[in-house]
C-alpha cells in the first residue's frame, strides 16, 4: 500500500519506519527541512530502541523516503496519516492548528480520492472539525479516520508491531476493510482491531493515558501514607497487583509521571470537562498528586541537607523522564534537579540518552558525565531519578567507595533495602522505611 505521514516526530517516524518495515511504500513529509535532510543521511532525531536500524533498513530499500513537500507525498498516497504535534495551551487545552494546518493544504493539494487518518492525539470532536475544513476547501472525495497511537516510549517499536489493540475510528465500511488489510501484518496471532466511531476512539486514547496516570497517581499518594504508618509500598504493590480485577501494570511508586503524554493528555481532559460544563475532580486530583510527588521527593533530599545546601555536591542517575529514552518533557528528574539547583546544590549526572538535551534545559548548571561512576566523584550523595537497566544491579561497594559518604535517595525503589543494609549504605527510597547505616 502507498503511504503518506506527515509529521515526522516521533509518533510519524514510528508509525513511517513500521509501516515500511512490512512491505509499504511508505513517504515521510515534514516542514523542518534540518531534520528531513538528516534523516536523509541517516541521523536519527530520537532516541528509540531498534528505531535506526529500521528507517535504515527501509530507506535502503526504497520504502522509505524523505521530503518537505507534502504534493509530492500526497500524489504517490491512498492513505495520509496526519502526526503532527498538539502540545498544551496556556490553559490546559490541547492546540490543534498543526493538525488543522496539514488538513487545510491536503485539501488544497489533493487531486483524487485519499483516506486521511489522523494518529496524532486531539481533542474529542476534533474529527468533526477537520472533516468540515477539508470539506469547504475541495469538492475532492475522501474519508477520515481517527486511529490513535498507543506507543509507550522505549518500547516505541515493538509496540507497534506487536499491538495491544488498533483503534480504528470510522463508520465506512469500505474504509474500514482497506485499514484491516493495511494493519492485517500486525494481525498474526489474534487480531486486535476494534472499529468505532471517531468521536469514541478520540475519547478512547485520553482515558486510556488518563486511566494510566491515575494508577501511577494512586501508588504515589499511598507510598507517602506507607511512609507515616511504617508500611512497605513494594509488599502492598505485591498484594495488588496480584488481584486479578487489577492486575500489576503501573502500580510502580516513584517521583510521578512526565513525558509528552500523560502530563498533556490530562490537563486537555480537564480542559475538555471544564468547557462542557463538568468539574473532572478525578483528573484534577491525578495532576495533583504527581506535582505533589515531584515536590516531596525533592524535598526529601534538600531537607536532608539543611543548612548545608551551597557545600553539597550530589549525584544524579538519571534525567530522562523515563527509561529507553532522550525524552525530558515535563521530566520529574529535570524537575527535582532544578530544585536542587535553586538551593544552590552542584549536580554531577549521567544519563545514557538525555544528558545534553537536560544539560542544555537547565541552561548548563550541570555538570554531565560519560558514566554513573564517574558522577559520583567526590559527591555527598546519589540520587536515582531514571529507572534505567543498568542502574538496577550496580557495584555498591564502588558506589560507597567513591561517594564522600554511602547515602542513596532512591526516587525509583530500584534496591532491596535489606541488600542495602548489608552494603552499609544509608538508603532512602519511595514508600519503605529509611536503611540507616
Amino acid at each position: 500500500m502507498k503511504i503518506c505521514v506527515v509529521g515526522i516526530g516521533y509518533v510519524g517516524l514510528v508509525t513511517a519506519a513500521c509501516l515500511a518495515e512490512v512491505g509499504n511504500q511508505v513517504v515521510c513529509v515534514d516542514n523542518d527541512s534540518e531534520k528531513i535532510d538528516k534523516l536523509k543521511h541517516g541521523t536519527i532525531p530520537i532516541y528509540e530502541p531498534s528505531l535506526t536500524e529500521k528507517v535504515k533498513y527501509n530507506e535502503q530499500r526504497g520504502r522509505l523516503r524523505f521530503t518537505t513537500k507534502l504534493k509530492e507525498g500526497l500524489d504517490n498516497s491512498l492513505v495520509i496519516f496526519i502526526a503532527v504535534g498538539t502540545p498544551s495551551g496556556d490553559d490546559g487545552s490541547a492546540d490543534i492548528s498543526a493538525v488543522l494546518s496539514v488538513a487545510k493544504q491536503i485539501a488544497e493539494s489533493i487531486t483524487d480520492y485519499k483516506i486521511i487518518v489522523t494518529k496524532s492525539t486531539v481533542p474529542v470532536g476534533t474529527s468533526r472539525k477537520v472533516t468540515g475544513l477539508i470539506s469547504s476547501k475541495t469538492k475532492v472525495t475522501f474519508d477520515y479516520v481517527s486511529n490513535p497511537e498507543f506507543l509507550k516510549e522505549g518500547a516505541a517499536v515493538a509496540d507497534f508491531m506487536s499491538p495491544d489493540r488498533i483503534i480504528i475510528g470510522t463508520q465506512n465500511k469500505t474504509v474500514r476493510q482497506t485499514l484491516k488489510q493495511l494493519y492485517k501484518p500486525f494481525m498474526r496471532r489474534r487480531n486486535r482491531l476494534i472499529f468505532m466511531d471517531p468521536v469514541s476512539a478520540e475519547m478512547s486514547k485520553y482515558a486510556a493515558n488518563a486511566m494510566l496516570a491515575t494508577r501511577i497517581s494512586f501508588m504515589n499518594e499511598l507510598s507517602g501514607l506507607c511512609e507515616k504508618l511504617g508500611a512497605d509500598i513494594e509488599l502492598v504493590r505485591q498484594a495488588l497487583g496480584s488481584d486479578s480485577r487489577i492486575g500489576a501494570s503501573f502500580l510502580f511508586p516513584g517521583v510521578g509521571f512526565g513525558g509528552s503524554c500523560f502530563p498533556k493528555d490530562i490537563r486537555a481532559l480537564a480542559y475538555m470537562g471544564k468547557d462542557n460544563g463538568l468539574d473532572m475532580k478525578l483528573i484534577h486530583s491525578v495532576r495533583q498528586v504527581n506535582d505533589v510527588q515531584h515536590e516531596r521527593f525533592a524535598n526529601r533530599v534538600i531537607d536532608y541537607f539543611a543548612g548545608r545546601t551551597e557545600d553539597i555536591t550530589l549525584a544524579v542517575w538519571g534525567l530522562a523522564f523515563k527509561a529507553k529514552t532522550d525524552d525530558i518533557r515535563e521530566s520529574p528528574a529535570v524537575y527535582c534537579v532544578q530544585k536542587f539547583l535553586d538551593k544552590k546544590i552542584k549536580i554531577r549526572a549521567y544519563d545514557p540518552a538525555a544528558a545534553s538535551s537536560a544539560l542544555k534545559a537547565l541552561n548548563g548548571n550541570i555538570k554531565t558525565l560519560p558514566d554513573g561512576y564517574s558522577a559520583l566523584e567526590g559527591a555527598d550523595a546519589l540520587v536515582i531519578l531514571t529507572d534505567w537497566q543498568e542502574f538496577r544491579n550496580p557495584d555498591f561497594e564502588a558506589i560507597a567507595e567513591k561517594l564522600k559518604k554511602p547515602l542513596i535517595f532512591d526516587g525509583r525503589n530500584l534496591y532491596e533495602p535489606a541488600v542495602i543494609k548489608k552494603e552499609g549504605i544509608e538508603y532512602h527510597s519511595i514508600g519503605r522505611k529509611s536503611v540507616m547505616k
